[in-house]
């Protein structure tokens, strides 16, 4: 037996010592994944805060959160090295992130409520699904389409940023975000309402549809 697997207690008995975590041995993806917790924090920090030019502040964290959505993704598939915690935490970061986001918004009527109420409830049922189905030593990964869902949503919440952030930009903003495309509002407002629409029509639909297809999961209990 190696040197440490064993440990001595106070009465000079030996006993099993358990594995000692270790940051470092975390592979990419799954650190990629843990620092949008740690960005959602300083999202939600910045969001309410006073400083200047928070709201584009906020707009950067949230960009790089969505980056790092990706990635962790693409490195997993790409070099195997796709785990049960990634399987399981992916999922949940992104759902903390957006809904952390959405509900924020509310917070500053940036959007309706009951939009964030659809939202929120299909990302809970999807989560209790899932640990439903952990119970069970069934892992449920993300389907095709709830990506998508989650691409529609951050599409959804950097349009809404970049609307309040905008016009701290100069020039720049006003003639890239500020032009008249359709109507009296600036591209940029009829967007964001688009966006905002199509977000929780694909929220409530990918929601039906990964609940219809593992129904089993939940119908044996009842």
């Amino acid at each position: 037996m190696g040197e440490g697997s064993r440990r001595t207690d106070c009465h000079g008995e030996s006993s099993a010592a358990g594995p000692a975590f270790d940051a470092t041995q975390m592979n990419l993806p799954n650190k990629l994944t843990l620092s949008r917790f740690i960005l959602t924090i300083a999202f939600l920090a910045v969001m309410f805060s006073k400083v200047r030019f928070h709201e584009t502040i906020a707009l950067v964290l949230f960009i790089a959160g969505g980056i790092s959505d990706f990635l962790d993704g693409q490195i997993a598939r790409r070099q195997k090295l796709i785990t049960n915690f990634g399987i399981l935490m992916d999922p949940l970061a992104d759902k903390i992130m957006v809904c952390s986001a959405f509900i924020a918004f509310v917070g500053l009527k940036w959007i309706e409520p009951w939009m964030v109420v659809i939202i929120v409830a299909r990302e809970l049922a999807i989560t209790g699904l899932r640990l439903l189905a952990a119970s069970k030593n069934v892992v449920l990964a993300a389907e095709g389409y709830g990506k998508h869902k989650t691409v529609s949503q951050i599409v959804a919440i950097i349009s809404i940023l970049v609307l309040a952030s905008y016009p701290q930009w100069g020039l720049a903003g006003e003639t890239i975000f500020g032009f008249h495309l359709l109507g009296d509002a600036p591209w940029v407002t009829w967007f964001t309402e688009a966006s905002k629409w199509v977000a929780v029509a694909l929220t409530f639909i990918s929601g039906w549809l990964y609940l219809w297809k593992n129904r089993t999961i939940y119908l044996q209990d009842l």
